[in-house]
């Protein structure tokens, strides 16, 4: 199960292939190579990275 590396939550939905979004903190996760890559969406809709506030440790995913 998905874990949001930011608030912790387990209410993620799948938006796209190894694309989801976390519905507590309202920021866009996908998987790759094990690891979860965090993302702001911004006003315009572009996606900004947040992966540098996270550990490695953080960030790996746990299926």
């Amino acid at each position: 199960m998905l874990v949001c590396p930011n608030c912790h939550g387990k209410d993620i939905g799948k938006i796209g292939i190894n694309q989801y979004y976390c519905w507590n903190c309202f920021i866009e996760l996908s998987v790759a190579d094990g690891k979860i890559c965090v993302h702001q969406i911004e006003e315009d809709g572009t996606l900004s990275s947040l992966d540098d506030l996270f550990t490695e440790e953080e960030r790996r995913y746990r299926a």
